[in-house]
């Protein structure tokens, strides 16, 4: 069985993390949570993948996105995997302009 396409990078107990959680359980989609350092400046592994510190992250191999921030993630998800949203395999430009011509 092979890994889930999301990578979702955490801190136990933190609201925003919780608020991704809940966004990607109401699509019903497979991730990988990886738990990271609380200590802000141990947080190296989010910062090699999305070039910040900051949590919550994820990384989405179906569309090639990587972000951060809580709101920027929810909106992602709405708009990439929500009744109103894409095939998968479209990529994230393809969903923000509302699709290849």
């Amino acid at each position: 069985m092979s890994d889930p396409d999301i990578t979702f990078y955490r801190l136990q107990a933190c609201p925003f993390c919780e608020r991704v959680t809940r966004k990607l359980a109401q699509y019903d989609l497979d991730y990988q949570s990886r738990f990271i350092e609380p200590m802000h400046s141990d947080r190296n592994v989010v910062k090699r993948i999305s070039g910040k510190r900051t949590v919550p992250a994820i990384v989405d191999r179906n569309t090639g996105v990587t972000m951060s921030e809580s709101g920027n993630i929810v909106e992602y998800l709405d708009r990439t995997y929500g009744t109103e949203g894409s095939d998968p395999s479209r990529t994230a430009s393809e969903s923000a302009d509302g699709g290849a011509d």
